[in-house]
């Protein structure tokens, strides 16, 4: 290998143009998924610990999805804020066809035909207890009850129009679960993207207050979230869940999880996507407010870290933003 100073590394840093056309990582709208609440009405809803991001009444939806087709983000997350007095203790408005999840899927697929919708399948939106699943006398989440009524629940979305349902809910088994489900049933195209290394973390804080569920979770959730001390166990939650059926893969949270990202993309070799939480979100709008960083290039820096470690797409609250900058 030469050295110094006939190798000198800077040269292809000179200039502008050298360093686009050296650019190992490349960053586009096509990986970004925008996570969207829905609440029911017509109105927006802002949401205080999430600056610049509300909740939205179906039209309101509709209206971010054909912004999203405008800047060439290709799919939108969904997350619906469930009426606290259609909350029960074994989420059963999760299964109710007509519930604001499944129509706010068909008001995007009305009014954007062409955009991907991938649907969260949890019972946390939906149950009185805050958790993501059946409890037990206990409070204890009870995997295979749960992972039943996860079953009926991707399918009544897909029946509405889902693209890509994503289990978030850590429960043994519910992929292949889901899978059998969906081909028996028709939906073959309908991809899992299962959040196979999700964390019982600190950052989610105010995505519960978008859905609604602060104050309602009894106890934690780290019976069934992973420990964020272990990354051997993430690589086998990933190989089960390739093994039942997923089409891709989630990590969640995102930036403080780089390495269980690359380590997931290096030993799979399969579609890995990040969620960058609310909690995330939050500090870059904080640091932007107090002046301790500049938001577009945090926000552009975040999402290349994030493509860099391995990730074919991120869910980000700031892809309408990162879009537009993009675009430039």
């Amino acid at each position: 290998m030469s050295q110094y100073p006939a190798l000198r590394l800077r040269r292809t840093r000179a200039s502008e143009w050298s360093r686009r056309m050296h650019a190992e990582t490349v960053l586009t709208p096509a990986n970004l998924i925008w996570p969207l609440f829905v609440t029911e009405g017509e109105g927006e809803e802002p949401i205080a610990s999430l600056p610049g991001v509300s909740r939205w009444g179906l039209n309101g939806i509709a209206d971010r999805a054909r912004e999203a087709r405008d800047l060439g983000i290709p799919c939108l997350a969904l997350f619906p804020n469930t009426p606290r007095e259609l909350r029960t203790d074994d989420g059963r408005e999760a299964l109710n066809p007509d519930n604001l999840m499944c129509r706010a899927i068909k008001t995007i697929k009305d009014a954007v035909p062409d955009i991907g919708v991938l649907t969260d399948v949890a019972l946390d939106p939906y149950t009185a207890h805050g958790h993501d699943g059946i409890v037990d006398a206990n409070g204890y989440v009870l995997n295979d009850e749960t992972s039943a009524v996860l079953v009926d629940q991707a399918l009544v979305q897909a029946e509405a129009g889902a693209d890509i349902v994503a289990p978030s809910d850590m429960m043994d088994g519910r992929v292949g679960a889901i899978r059998a489900a969906l081909e028996a049933n028709g939906h073959v195209n309908v991809q899992i993207m299962a959040y196979a290394a999700k964390y019982a973390s600190a950052f989610y804080g105010p995505f519960r207050d978008a859905v609604g569920s602060r104050g309602l979770l009894k106890g934690d959730k780290k019976t069934y979230q992973m420990d964020p001390a272990n990354a051997e166990e993430a690589l086998r939650e990933v190989a089960l869940d390739i093994a039942e059926g997923a089409d891709s893969v989630m990590v969640k949270p995102g930036l403080p999880y780089l390495d269980i990202i690359l380590r997931v993309k290096s030993e799979f070799q399969v579609p890995v996507f990040a969620y960058q939480v609310s909690g995330e979100y939050a500090m870059i709008e904080a640091a932007a407010t107090a002046g301790a960083g500049e938001r577009e290039a945090l926000v552009l820096e975040t999402l290349m870290a994030f493509r860099r470690a391995g990730c074919s797409g991120v869910l980000t609250y700031h892809a309408p933003l990162a879009a537009k900058l993009l675009a430039r």
